[in-house]
């Protein structure tokens, strides 16, 4: 044990070291790193880089898994074994976002409401300010099943990230919720029956085809829809998982989590 709260001190003492060089070296910036209640930031390093993702160690029992592809479409540098890094986690301790420490971060914080349900697929949302005006947005596939749980009309708090898509999303306040309640049946469809799959995957995905071992043991087979498949070809055998399945038993969202077996 003392060991262990050695190493876990040694982490965060490199990143807190990376972060305070790399801000030296850098100009500076007017950027915030704007958060919404609930998220937080994970300091860590990659230990390791594979099939398209890379493996954390924050200090916790179990790494983070983070897909390259999170900062690639931001044409952000792949992120190499040794790299310290800031991870942004939401309520559900899912990933919102992953950066080096001193990168340039333009989150931005926008209020308002979903001006009409999200089509199936949801990966895209229409969101109308509190001005009236209604903006269209791209989601992150990690969002996608939050967003989609939030009813048309509910108050709510959207955070975006540099490339304006959506990234999370949470009520603005209690009454928000309380009034949420009330605006049930005007959530997106599909969302509302979607099913959440917690395990370790057992067959990659093959010929639109996924296989996961779920914690009490069971084998679970999924068909994957298509709007999906690129992101789940980044999961190998033995990579821990959320899948979210819809009413037809496919898989039309993912979310990568440490390893289950804790």
């Amino acid at each position: 044990m003392y060991h262990k709260t050695l190493w876990r001190s040694a982490i965060l003492s490199v990143c807190a070291m990376a972060a305070m060089s790399m801000a030296h070296a850098a100009p500076e910036s007017t950027d915030t790193h704007q958060l919404i209640s609930g998220d937080r930031v994970v300091l860590g390093i990659v230990e390791e880089v594979r099939s398209d993702q890379a493996r954390i160690n924050t200090g916790e029992m179990q790494p983070r898994f983070v897909p390259m592809n999170v900062r690639k479409d931001k044409g952000l540098p792949d992120l190499k074994k040794g790299d310290a890094v800031e991870i942004t986690i939401n309520d559900q301790n899912l990933l919102v976002d992953v950066h080096m420490p001193g990168e340039s971060n333009r989150h931005r914080i926008v209020g308002g409401q979903l001006a009409s349900p999200m089509e199936t697929g949801h990966d895209k949302a229409v969101i109308r300010t509190p001005n009236g005006e209604e903006e269209s947005h791209l989601v992150r596939p990690v969002a996608r099943s939050k967003v989609a749980s939030i009813p048309v009309g509910a108050d709510v708090i959207f955070l975006l990230d540099e490339l304006d898509k959506i990234v999370d999303v949470t009520f603005a306040d209690k009454e928000a919720v309380e009034h949420a309640a009330g605006l049930s049946q005007k959530k997106s469809p599909i969302k509302g029956n979607l099913a959440r799959v917690t395990g370790v995957i057992v067959t990659p995905l093959r010929n639109n085809t996924i296989v996961i071992q779920t914690k009490d043991g069971k084998t679970e087979s999924y068909e994957v829809r298509s709007l999906i498949q690129e992101r789940l070809k980044t999961l190998s055998k033995g990579d821990a998982a959320v899948l979210f399945v819809d009413q037809e038993r496919k898989v039309t969202d993912v979310a990568f989590v440490p390893d289950e077996h804790k």
